[in-house]
């Protein structure tokens, strides 16, 4: 529902009031840097809208699919570019990996990425293993014992044939394959820009025939992950993104109340073509208008 185009519905007035916590999306929701994140510059009324929840006490996190840096340095950007983000309320893909890795009592990680994964997961305790070949000798696929639990994939532009040959040769032996983001896109002050996650990913997949998990959104572990670090169900949040593919179906997914915005990837006819079922409950043009309809709602008996 398109807060430019029709009345909003009394019951996403009513859940947009009520809400528990929220969970942004930050390229191309609450700002915009360049192709490597850097030069972020918030989004009109993204620092208005985090000082608002705030002074309310609701909880907030800011969870990007990027792993070109750890959580804490995410935040430490943001609250440079002048965005209220603690380092407790950054999640990236690897903050939800360490949940699903530790909850499946994995030990030893193979990591095609660089300290934004690694860095997390060695913090948990997970024992985190380079891109390269795990026998001295044998022939490629092999099947022996596993010698890492999993292959993670994440940003990593150095990526080689020899990288593809040892995550190859892990899942050949056993290691289940997991991705930070599935989504070819993120949004930046220039256009979009390509991720690597899906690329690497799609080679390990079609070479082996594996399954792949997904760490990031719009995963349900993700969601399930950040609504356990706010302390509240995933149907009391506000989901709020730019990507069709990721924070609206995630919201779905956990029956949190989905928002879409304008100001990243997609335009006013995004979810033209998208079922009913699976569009946003409000499509805006920016966290601006949302700052507006959280002011408005709160105002309501």
């Amino acid at each position: 529902m398109s807060a430019q185009d029709a009345a909003i519905p009394d019951e996403v007035l009513a859940r947009l009031r009520d809400a528990r916590g929220f969970i942004f999306d930050m390229d191309g929701t609450l700002a915009l840097g360049d192709r490597v994140n850097h030069g972020l510059t918030p989004l009109p009324g993204a620092v208005e809208m985090l000082a608002w929840a705030r002074a309310r006490g609701l909880p907030y996190l800011v969870f990007t699919n990027g792993t070109n840096r750890s959580p804490a340095h995410f935040a430490a950007v943001l609250r440079e570019a002048g965005l209220d983000v603690p380092d407790d309320a950054m999640m990236t893909p690897a903050s939800s990996a360490v949940v699903m890795f530790t909850r499946r009592g994995y030990k030893r990680v193979m990591v095609l990425g660089g300290d934004g994964l690694t860095g997390p997961l060695r913090a948990a305790g997970i024992e985190v293993v380079p891109p390269v070949a795990l026998r001295a000798a044998g022939r490629l696929g092999d099947r022996g014992p596993a010698a890492v639990d999993a292959v993670l994939v994440g940003w990593f532009r150095e990526f080689t044939l020899a990288h593809l040959e040892a995550a190859c040769d892990a899942v050949w032996s056993g290691a289940a394959l997991y991705s930070a983001s599935q989504t070819p896109f993120f949004a930046t002050a220039g256009g979009r820009a390509l991720g690597t996650s899906r690329a690497i990913c799609a080679m390990i997949t079609s070479i082996t025939g594996c399954r792949l998990t997904i760490t990031g959104k719009p995963s349900l572990d993700a969601l399930r992950a950040a609504s356990a670090r706010l302390g509240v169900p995933a149907r009391h949040l506000v989901v709020i993104g730019d990507d069709p593919l990721l924070e609206v179906p995630m919201a779905h997914r956990g029956h949190a109340l989905a928002i879409a915005v304008q100001t990243g990837l997609t335009g006013p006819d995004a979810y033209d073509r998208v079922p009913p079922e699976k569009r946003p409950h409000l499509h805006l043009r920016g966290i601006d208008e949302l700052l507006s309809l959280c002011r408005a709602a709160e105002q309501q008996p």
